[in-house]
């Protein structure tokens, strides 16, 4: 008599059987072709010039190594478990009682989290209301979700203990100014370390320096002509070389206008392009193309802005220089 249930079984071990034999051939044909692939690469760049290419090399076969393990215990555990099904309903059958299959663990461990009710004892938690035939069934939540809830009160209580009690941990309020505080700790070290990062609106002078206002001259033609015209007579934007302002003509507003920008306009931020430095010396150029008058230039537009005596004497200097 053939036994339909064994030949199921033995065709499952063999479909199991084909599929992780598939798995190590791919495997293998994946772990030799990322070993020839680097030893070309190796070949072509010196291991890519990465120190850390060996350790992920060795983490990725390691990983591989681990699931083939975990594949081959999990194959290993579901051949025992058949073998011991049939050696069940062997014995079953030689004692003449009818086999039942034992459950599995995960369908132990489901019934037991969710606590079932099998629905041949339904009767036992059966209430005694009826709405249009409907009847009620006394069930319980689930233990998981008993667990979860009890959990929640002890991570409270814990909570409460350290937080507001003990004082051992930070609030969200202390962390935010204890980050704060470092932040501006680092800001204070890279200031003193590099005093051309400390440059900004409220410290900024314009710099008498050639160099520096061929730089930013170099920055203006690059950044700045395309609205506002080589010359600074302005197109998109206003007119540089007049007297008249929108957003203020001082060393000061010039270098806050190029780094936050003008909102709504198409004056963009600059900051998180040019460094402090290029600012100010594009800045301290724009001051010395004041009054330079250039043919065709756009109507005066804003405010009449007088320089101070100190920025003047550093335009006409500069503007011998032939800036």
């Amino acid at each position: 008599m053939i036994d339909i249930d064994t030949i199921y079984k033995q065709a499952n071990l063999y479909n199991m059987r084909k599929y992780l034999f598939s798995f190590l051939i791919l495997l293998g044909g994946s772990l030799q072709a990322l070993s020839q692939a680097s030893t070309e690469a190796k070949a072509a760049t010196l291991f890519f010039d990465d120190p850390l290419l060996p350790f992920y090399i060795l983490v990725a076969v390691l990983f591989f190594v681990v699931l083939l393990v975990l594949l081959v215990a999990l194959y290993m555990l579901q051949v025992v478990n058949l073998m011991t099904q049939q050696a069940a309903k062997e014995r079953a059958e030689k004692l003449g009682i009818p086999y039942k299959p034992e459950p599995s663990f995960w369908e132990r461990l489901w019934e037991k989290s969710n606590d079932l009710v099998p629905i041949e004892r339904e009767g036992e938690i059966l209430l005694d209301h009826n709405y249009d035939g409907i009847r009620e069934l006394d069930n319980h939540l689930p233990p998981w979700w008993k667990g979860l809830f009890y959990g929640t009160i002890v991570f409270s209580v814990v909570y409460i203990l350290f937080y507001h009690v003990l004082d051992t941990m930070p609030l969200q309020k202390q962390e935010y100014e204890n980050e704060v505080a470092m932040a501006n700790a680092q800001l204070q070290k890279l200031k003193a370390s590099s005093p051309l990062a400390s440059i900004d609106e409220s410290n900024v002078e314009a710099t008498t320096d050639v160099q520096a206002h061929v730089e930013g001259k170099q920055t203006f033609m690059n950044t700045c002509a395309s609205c506002h015209r080589k010359d600074g007579g302005g197109d998109i934007g206003p007119n540089l070389t007049d007297e008249f302002w929108l957003h203020g003509g001082s060393i000061k507003d010039i270098f806050k206008t190029v780094r936050h920008g003008i909102p709504a306009t198409n004056m963009i931020a600059w900051e998180a392009v040019m460094s402090p430095e290029k600012m100010k010396n594009v800045s301290s150029y724009i001051i010395t193309i004041k009054g330079s008058n250039p043919p065709n230039a756009k109507k005066p537009q804003g405010t009449l802005f007088k320089s101070e005596p100190s920025e003047q004497k550093k335009d006409s200097v500069k503007t011998q220089v032939g800036l």
